[in-house]
């Protein structure tokens, strides 16, 4: 977990991507990002299956078996997650995990985050909380909640969904461990992150979705005759993508 931990640094955040299949995660290799999340919703869609409700966690434990044989560090958002999940993608090869609370218990995510730490001391735990995703953001609770996760043994504290400056200042003062922000187009950039002490930005699902724009996107316009757009990786480059097993 150490090389892992070092990439979230004050100053100079970990950009990381995140990905649903191992095409899309070779291509980000090939970019030179250094690590590699999953999303959650991308590999759950992609096989038909819902998000939040642990039903893709076979598709995800089989994709880090394959994502762990590139050349970067590879954490998994195993969703509300358990210790069973957790010690298995450990033992997979990766070095990090996403659990969020779903705004369940407090205590309760503080407590599974103890017996991970306890199980795999190893593994680079991101303890979500849920506070802005979805729904009106409550600062109040948020830092309460990151407070009682850094506290538990998480590595590091996220916030999905949080966008006011002064609600990412506030939560980074909060806790003396790393804090992930979800990257929000429109609303953040890498620099004004940096400024606040952020020291990880995901992507999230952002990649798996503007694929899928850019898929129906390409298709409408060879339906219509109009222009697809070019410099595409070509039927060679991916099929002789590095790290290919």
């Amino acid at each position: 977990m150490r090389d892992f931990a070092a990439l979230h640094r004050t100053g100079d955040p970990l950009v990381l991507p995140n990905v649903w299949d191992v095409a899309s995660a070779r291509g980000l290799v090939d970019a030179g990002f250094p690590a590699l999340g999953t999303t959650s919703l991308g590999v759950a869609a992609a096989h038909g299956l819902p998000d939040g409700v642990r039903a893709a966690d076979a598709h995800t434990l089989r994709l880090t078996r394959s994502l762990v044989t590139l050349p970067v560090a590879v954490t998994v958002d195993i969703e509300t997650g358990s210790v069973d999940a957790a010690v298995a993608v450990a033992q997979a090869g990766a070095v990090g995990v996403n659990m969020e609370d779903a705004m369940g218990p407090a205590q309760a995510h503080a407590t599974l985050i103890r017996s991970v730490k306890r199980e795999v001391p190893h593994l680079f735990v991101n303890a979500r909380t849920d506070t802005h995703w979805q729904r009106p953001g409550n600062l109040t609770e948020t830092l309460r909640r990151v407070r009682q996760y850094a506290d538990a043994g998480a590595d590091g504290v996220f916030v999905p969904g949080l966008a006011e400056p002064a609600d990412i200042a506030a939560v980074v003062a909060a806790v003396d461990v790393p804090v992930n922000v979800l990257f929000l187009p429109g609303r953040h950039t890498v620099a004004a992150l940096t400024e606040l002490g952020v020291r990880r930005i995901s992507t999230g699902s952002l990649l798996f979705r503007a694929a899928l724009a850019a898929s129906v996107a390409a298709a409408l316009a060879v339906r219509d005759g109009h222009p697809v757009r070019g410099n595409l990786p070509s039927y060679a480059q991916v099929n002789s993508a590095p790290g290919a097993p």
